[in-house]
This record gives C-alpha cells, sequence and structure tokens, in this order.
C-alpha cells in the first residue's frame, strides 16, 4: 500500500510517501474531559474510515479511557497513570507517523516535544475567547469546535462526513428501564443537573420549579457531587421523580439518555452525550455561551438552546466560576422557566414548535 497525504508546513506542499507500508499509526491527544473527548470523536472516525490502513491510537487520561473501549475506530487507548517518562517509552515504542493534538497546552507539547513526530495541533482561539470575556468583542469563527477539531486533519481526509458524533455504550452498561418506576416505562425526560462549575448550573429552586411544571416522569442525572441536590428536588417534587445521580456510571447515564423522550442539560458533558445519541435536547446555558462553538453537535432538530441574551457580563468567564462575579447570577436566575415547559410538552408529545 502506498499512503499518501498532503501537508502543509510553511505555506508550502510537502508530500510523504510510505511505500509497501501495511499500517500508517496516528495518535489521537485529548486529555479530558467527558464533554471534548465526546467531541472529538468525529475525527476519529474520519480518520479511521478516510485514511486507508490508518490504525488510530487516543492519549487521555485514565478516568476517560471508558468513553473510548467500546469505539471501534479506536485501535488502542494510552492512559495518564504512570510517570511521564515511562508513557513517553510506550509510546516511543509505536512508532507513530502523526500526531493530532486536540487539546494543545504543555502537557501534550512536552509529549510533542519527547516523540519527535509530525503533528497537527487545534486552534484553541484563546486570544479570542478572552477578548469575548473581558471585552464583549465577538471575534469568534461562526463554527462548531467539531468543525475547527475536523480543520486539524483536513490534509488527510476528503472531507467531514456529518455523521455526528460518536457514543458507544457498552453491552453490560444498557439500562433495562422496566426495572424503574412503571410510570417511567411510557417515556420519560432525562434532566442533567450537574456542571463543573457553578455558574453553568440552574439554581436549585428553578430545577424544582422546573420539574414541578412540566408535568412529566424526571429521572435527575449527574455524578455523587449532585446526589444532594437530586435529594432535595425529588423530596420536592415527589414521585414524578427519579434520582439516578451518583447511582450509574457515566455508560450507564448515557444508556438513559439514549432511551429518554428528551434531555434537558446544562452545557456539560451529558449533553453532548446527548447530541451523540441524536437525541432532543433543551440545553441551558448560563454564564458561557454557544458562540464558543460547544452547542449541541449535529443533535436532533428539534434541539433548542435556552440562555438569558443581552447580558452585558455574559460571558464572564469560557469555563466558568464557583459564584457569580456580579452577585445577581441573571444569566440563571432570569432562564424563563415557561419556555422549558413549553418545549417538554411540545417536544415529549412530538407536536410542532411554535
Amino acid at each position: 500500500m502506498v499512503f499518501l497525504s498532503e501537508i502543509y508546513l510553511s505555506n508550502k506542499i510537502e508530500r510523504f510517501y510510505f511505500a509497501d507500508m501495511e499500517i500508517v499509526k496516528i495518535l489521537v491527544i485529548r486529555f479530558s474531559s467527558i464533554g471534548d473527548i465526546v467531541l472529538t470523536t468525529p475525527v476519529v472516525r474520519n480518520l479511521k474510515e478516510q485514511c486507508e490502513g490508518a490504525e488510530i491510537h487516543y492519549l487521555t487520561k485514565k478516568q476517560y479511557k471508558g468513553l473510548l473501549e467500546d469505539n471501534p475506530y479506536v485501535d488502542h487507548i494510552h492512559t495518564l497513570d504512570r510517570s511521564f517518562g515511562e508513557l513517553i517509552a510506550e509510546l516511543r515504542n509505536e512508532h507513530f507517523h502523526y500526531i493530532i493534538d486536540l487539546h494543545n497546552n504543555l502537557r501534550t507539547a512536552r509529549v510533542k516535544l519527547r516523540l519527535h513526530t509530525v503533528s497537527f495541533k487545534f486552534n484553541k482561539l484563546n486570544r479570542e475567547k478572552w477578548l469575548m470575556v473581558n471585552f464583549k468583542k465577538n471575534k469568534l469563527p461562526d463554527l462548531h469546535i467539531v468543525d475547527r477539531y475536523m480543520e486539524t486533519i483536513n490534509v488527510f481526509i476528503d472531507g467531514n462526513d456529518m455523521q455526528g458524533l460518536d457514543f458507544f455504550i457498552p453491552d453490560e452498561d444498557v439500562i433495562n428501564i422496566s426495572t424503574f418506576p412503571e410510570i417511567y416505562h411510557s417515556g420519560y425526560i432525562a434532566f442533567a443537573i450537574g456542571a463543573q462549575h457553578f455558574t453553568k448550573r440552574l439554581p436549585l429552586d428553578k430545577i424544582i420549579s422546573i420539574c414541578k411544571k412540566i408535568n412529566r416522569p424526571v429521572v435527575l442525572l449527574g455524578d455523587k457531587l449532585d446526589a444532594p441536590v437530586a435529594e432535595k428536588v425529588k423530596s420536592a417534587v415527589g414521585d414524578n421523580i427519579f434520582d439516578a445521580c451518583g447511582k450509574f456510571n457515566i455508560n450507564q447515564s448515557a444508556s438513559i439518555v439514549q432511551k429518554a423522550e428528551l434531555v434537558i442539560s446544562h452545557d456539560t458533558g451529558l449533553m453532548h452525550i446527548a447530541a451523540a445519541l441524536k437525541k432532543k435536547i433543551i440545553s441551558v446555558w448560563g454564564n458561557t455561551i454557544p458562540e464558543f462553538g460547544m452547542y449541541p453537535y449535529l443533535s436532533d432538530e428539534k434541539s433548542e438552546i435556552i440562555e438569558v441574551k443581552g447580558l452585558k457580563c455574559r460571558p464572564c468567564s469560557k469555563i466558568g466560576h464557583n459564584k457569580c462575579p456580579k452577585k445577581h447570577f441573571k444569566c440563571m436566575n432570569d432562564i424563563d422557566e415557561s419556555r422549558i415547559v413549553s418545549l417538554c410538552d411540545t417536544i415529549f408529545n412530538g407536536k410542532a414548535i411554535v
């Protein structure tokens, strides 16, 4: 086999020929987190399917290995669970031809420096994000982060296959909904109540109010840190709530999302998993903004974004804060609950959205 690609370096085209080579090894790097790794799956798939003879390796943190183990487009997973020297020795033994750096930080720079391999890195747009956060000057491209990830591998592929995100649930993690209370057997709404930062989460009273008003069976999803909030929601709302926070692993939570009629989520990992599973999503945005390019990618066409537009303080961070810097938290406190409730009714029942 002859592997041929055009690689643009210093504004000129260099051609790399690998005669009589059966395997071309490519290392994709993204250390964290759940949502960011899910967002890289189109890169992995397109490389595997469009590059003849490609063997795709993925380097990530150990705790995120489970997100990729059942991905048929990933041939081998390397993890950050040992000394840096041991990791580099393992990677060197693979003799990679290319590195696709989708994290682009100091640690990935160290990896690339030690491996001495042709590499391509993702543009994080830190300057543009800084301008947006600090001066509200929008110099951000009107482009989803997935499409920016894909630009990193343009020299290898003919184009994005536009099949969206991937998420593969292991058979052993598929949840049998018949084990849930009977009211959930005819359909339910999955509500991902967590997020890494406080300013990306709806306040407790808002969550309770929404759950009371939608009058549908609701499964609350989140990790153990979200469990105290979930308990308060269930206590306030009653049997209409199934508290799954901290009771299932991420793949099992994805299975619950997959079987839901509708997903409500903050800007968080489960939102991207829901998009990968082509679910109808109501995504609720606080201090972060969809313009950063991380809104649900190619999800169901009935998906909707809920946000408070026009706030001079928003976005106050490209990631999030532990408390509102302005102390009023209007980006979440002023969220239109009636709009969410109305969308739940129309989407859940398959009606047209008006």
